[in-house]
């Protein structure tokens, strides 16, 4: 197929009509020169952003929906123009970059990070340029056997119980997201349950989480077939941390069976996205002991802070859970995407997400009862990411010293912001700093002179929460800081998650100084409306209104 590339070839036999029909490229899309000029272009372009980041805004300022259509083409070129990847590269500079939300910003305190590293995306990088799709142990050996490899380092480097791990009769495998986890080992869950209880009952079974839990796991439910009615959502309260408690467990699972309901599946979250709030876990394993209840944990985000002995005891009782996912994009510097699930029972997953009728990459040669992992039958899609390269290296290079390096860093700067905040009397942290996420909000007596609280009422709540959204509101428009907000006990809070890898404590401290200049406006506003409205009350009641009879 050398005639591929080249333009000015002529066809070996122009008589044939293969040749005839065989279109002839300018450029082979795969050439080793090429790509190493290219490959360089992009690199600087990458490494040049990085050292400028902290110039952009951490929220484009300047854009409504359909910005960007008016600036390209309608269609995609016909034909390449001179020196394309330059051309592409000055539109992504010029008009992409300047309306994406920078991820990678060290003023990105809005979510929890998706920490980036140079290993990370060369590995990235270099699975991409490998180009594999490892779904059957056939399609690519060295590719399934690392992943099983590099599950076992990670689960021993987070002291995960031995029975997840490949070593212990579990197992690992690395997926997208956590949504794809929750999914795969509901799925797993209820397909053992419906051989236990018969098909029929499927619109039986009955899942279980807390008001805290991501919104991806109801989601997960809804595809997995759970019906609407069956979700359970547990409230939390500000007593507990906003953690799922056993008792209120115990108590909805009694219910459901008392109703004829089958219980199916908990997921208890080690992270919460609102508060980082931790759940129980050895209290609601015991909960749901002797049920045949799936005990699934979602530790996307807090997962990864095992790595660091001093934070293990946020995952005691693992040791009788059925699975456990994190994501190694979240903390421990493996770039997006990457979620690691283990599993105690990989039988369940194969079980439910297996098939048997790959008759064209079915090796022959490859016996399934060797023990030999086809990753297509953990999982719904059938194509596959090479993420255990990417995972690999960062392991390699980094080390798990490195890792914790990482993370105590984050969790420092954290405990100082929630050190400062406390020291402002006009704020307040209505939940303790977990990890490296410190919820705040401005007290609403800071806004009214001469009272030092507030009465509880609805209408007090209210004013509270409509001043801490305006704070956060003002905040974000500066462009100098980007946080969010959560929702907690009625309360509305201000999310400020420490965790980018360019983050250092100069920016966590400029975040803070915004949220002091910001609220000091929003005070000085509130304080002079109320002025306003005394004076005006004052003056109606000096000339009342007569009354005519």
């Amino acid at each position: 197929m050398a005639i591929l590339n080249r333009a000015d070839a002529a066809p070996e036999n122009a008589s044939s009509p293969v040749a005839a029909a065989t279109p002839l490229l300018g450029r082979p899309p795969l050439d080793a020169d090429e790509f190493r000029r290219q490959g360089r272009q992009v690199v600087d372009f990458i490494a040049d952003y990085y050292a400028r980041i902290d110039d952009y805004p951490v929220r484009p300022d300047d854009v409504a929906p359909g910005f960007l259509t008016g600036k390209l083409p309608e269609t995609a070129p016909s034909t390449a123009e001179p020196d394309e990847l330059t051309a592409a590269l000055r539109d992504v500079r010029e008009l992409i970059l300047p309306g994406i939300t920078h991820w990678q910003s060290p003023r990105h305190f809005a979510h929890f990070s998706a920490t980036a590293s140079n290993v990370g995306a060369l590995g990235e990088a270099l699975a991409a340029g490998l180009n594999i799709n490892p779904f059957t142990w056939a399609a690519s050996p060295a590719a399934t056997e690392l992943e099983v490899v590099v599950t076992d380092w990670l689960g021993k480097a987070l002291h995960l119980p031995e029975k997840l791990l490949f070593a212990g009769g579990g197992g690992g495998t690395l997926l997208g997201t956590s949504c794809e986890a929750m999914l795969c080992t509901i799925v797993a869950a209820r397909d053992r349950k419906l051989a236990e209880i018969g098909e029929e009952r499927m619109g039986d079974l009955v899942v279980y989480c807390s008001d805290q839990t991501h919104f991806s796991f109801q989601k997960a439910a809804r595809i997995a077939g759970i019906r609407r009615g069956n979700y359970r959502e547990i409230p939390t309260c500000r007593e507990s941390g906003f953690a799922l408690t056993a008792k209120a467990l115990q108590a909805a699972v009694s219910a459901d069976e008392a109703a004829g309901r089958v219980p199916l599946f908990l997921c208890a979250t080690v992270g919460t996205t609102p508060t980082s709030a931790v759940d129980p876990l050895r209290e609601l394993c015991a909960a749901v002991e002797g049920r045949d209840v799936w005990v699934h944990v979602d530790a996307a985000y807090a997962g990864a802070a095992c790595v660091c002995p001093e934070f293990r005891h946020n995952i005691a009782g693992a040791e009788a859970v059925d699975s456990f996912s994190t994501n190694p994009h979240k903390w421990l510097l493996a770039n997006m995407d990457c979620c690691a699930l283990w599993v105690r029972q990989p039988t369940a997953l194969v079980a439910a997400l297996g098939t048997e009728s790959d008759v064209i990459l079915k090796d022959a040669a490859v016996r399934s009862d060797t023990g030999v992992v086809d990753y297509k039958d953990w999982q719904v899609a059938l194509s596959r990411r090479f993420r255990a390269l990417k995972l690999w290296l960062v392991l390699r290079c980094h080390g798990i010293d490195g890792l914790r390096a990482v993370v105590r860093s984050h969790v420092c700067m954290a405990a100082a912001l929630e050190r400062v905040v406390r020291a402002d009397a006009r704020f307040e942290v209505p939940v303790p700093r977990q990890f490296a996420l410190v919820c705040f909000r401005l007290r609403a007596a800071a806004a009214l002179p001469g009272e030092d609280k507030l009465p509880c009422g609805d209408d007090d709540v209210t004013t509270n929460n409509e001043l801490n959204r305006r704070l956060l509101e003002a905040v974000n428009a500066t462009g100098r800081a980007y946080m969010s907000s959560a929702v907690v006990g009625g309360m509305y809070v201000l999310r400020c998650a420490v965790g980018n890898s360019l983050t250092e404590e100069r920016h966590v401290q400029e975040a803070w100084n915004v949220v002091q200049e910001q609220a000091a406006a929003i005070l000085a506003t509130a304080a002079t409306t109320r002025t306003a409205e005394e004076h005006a009350v004052a003056t109606t009641m000096a000339y009342p209104i007569p009354i005519y009879l």
